[in-house]
């Protein structure tokens, strides 16, 4: 049996690739505990903060040093109070970015 494979069907493959490694790098790096894309968990849903900070220049490097540093403030209405653990130095920079690019690309 021979299969085709249409250019739209590989482009959609291509482009879902690096979202879900991402994605799986969030769920080994404990971020799903409290997390997810579409809905609040403990935290916010990742898709409700894209939409906050999308066009914000600065929010980038706010969100990175937030995941390494941990706090609470951004989301209180939505957390209850409960703040965000740090996770540097048990999660890498570069992952940490990683992450960050994920979440703001949604």
């Amino acid at each position: 049996m021979k299969h085709i494979i249409t250019a739209a069907a590989l482009a959609s493959a291509l482009i879902a690739t690096p979202a879900l490694a991402d994605l799986d790098l969030a769920k080994k790096s404990g971020c799903l505990a409290c997390h997810s894309v579409e809905k609040k968990v403990v935290g916010p849903a990742w898709k409700d903060v894209a939409a906050k900070y999308k066009g914000d220049a600065g929010a980038r490097d706010m969100l990175i040093t937030k995941v390494k540093k941990g706090g609470k403030g951004n989301w209180t209405e939505v957390t209850g109070g409960v703040p965000m653990p740090p996770y540097s130095p048990r999660v890498a920079d570069a992952d940490i970015e990683t992450m960050v690019d994920f979440v703001l690309g949604l």
